[in-house]
């Protein structure tokens, strides 16, 4: 069994750690094959091929030409070549030992790949220190994505801000959020969600998660999951990463991220109205209501119930 992995970076001095590590913890790094946008000034290198026997695709974008990243992973997904198994991921992440096999088992045992169904979260975080990454792991429960404490719909839009929460669980919690930068699925995921790349990155997630539950995808937090992430928080040992709307690289564009941010505040609201947005709109398996009643978040009200800002309960 093959698995795709998707990776956009923007100007990110993590991603060949990020690829190294991925290959050195794999149970099988030869059915790994990564898919790889790297938007890097042109002086930069290209990043190097990680070795194990993995398959490396990579497309590289000039600064000036990037649109933001959900216009980066729609590329990225691009890339896919059938695999089987498809993982997203941020590009400054790290892995725990047998992470692909582990992945594997827990989509498995939920009926993957029969069963359509999505296994995510915001990873745990780890530092790098000295080149070595340290971990802080908040627990190898489950980590449940939930609205935050005190948020709530603004008039303008429908973005919600979400976090993760740990929940002491040995077993999956199903999800009404997904984590963009840490998505496991079946392959067939590629063809039939294709990234929308008129998103620019707040939203992103809402807009996947009801995607995916409207046309009857089931969706997970597993226990202990094997992936963490480097969250950009600057401090000595690691200088923040630039992000696509720094002021600096902005003036070399011909948009600004702003207009791009309120074209996906749009594109957003259009799709929780019911919009015909073709391949990536709604699907007819499950309705907004039902969305409502299982997560708390009524789009067409614009209201969270308690049970938005708290974990699911087991199910089958």
């Amino acid at each position: 069994m093959r698995l795709f992995v998707s990776i956009a970076s923007y100007c990110d001095p993590v991603l060949p750690f990020t690829l190294r590590r991925a290959v050195a913890t794999a149970a099988d790094a030869g059915r790994l094959h990564f898919g790889v946008v790297d938007q890097s000034p042109a002086e930069a290198p290209r990043v190097s091929h990680p070795g194990g026997g993995c398959r490396l695709s990579q497309v590289r974008i000039g600064l000036a030409d990037a649109r933001g990243p959900c216009w980066a992973r729609a590329i990225a997904m691009s890339l896919h070549d059938g695999e089987e198994w498809f993982l997203q991921l941020d590009a400054h992440m790290d892995f725990d030992a047998g992470w692909d096999e582990r992945l594997l088992a827990a989509a498995r045992a939920l009926g993957a790949p029969a069963r359509p169904l999505v296994i995510s979260s915001y990873p745990c975080a780890f530092r790098l220190v000295q080149g070595e990454a340290v971990r802080e792991t908040l627990t190898h429960g489950v980590l449940a994505q939930v609205v935050k404490p005190g948020a709530s719909f603004t008039a303008g839009h429908p973005v919600l801000p979400f976090e993760a929460h740990p929940v002491e669980a040995d077993a999956p919690l199903p999800a009404f959020h997904v984590g963009a930068g840490c998505l496991f699925a079946p392959g067939r995921i590629v063809q039939q969600f294709p990234y929308d790349p008129w998103l620019y990155f707040h939203g992103e997630e809402q807009a996947l998660a009801l995607r995916l539950y409207t046309h009857g995808w089931d969706l997970f937090h597993m226990p202990d999951l094997p992936i963490h992430h480097q969250y950009n928080e600057p401090g000595p040992a690691a200088p923040a990463r630039p992000l696509h709307w720094d002021a600096a690289h902005e003036a070399a564009r011909e948009r600004d991220w702003w207009t791009r941010e309120l074209r996906s505040r749009a594109r957003l609201a259009s799709l929780v109205a019911g919009e015909d947005l073709g391949v990536y709109g709604l699907g007819g398996v499950r309705t907004l209501a039902e969305f409502a009643a299982f997560s708390g978040i009524d789009y067409a009200a614009r209201t969270l119930a308690p049970s938005a800002f708290v974990p699911r309960r087991p199910r089958a």
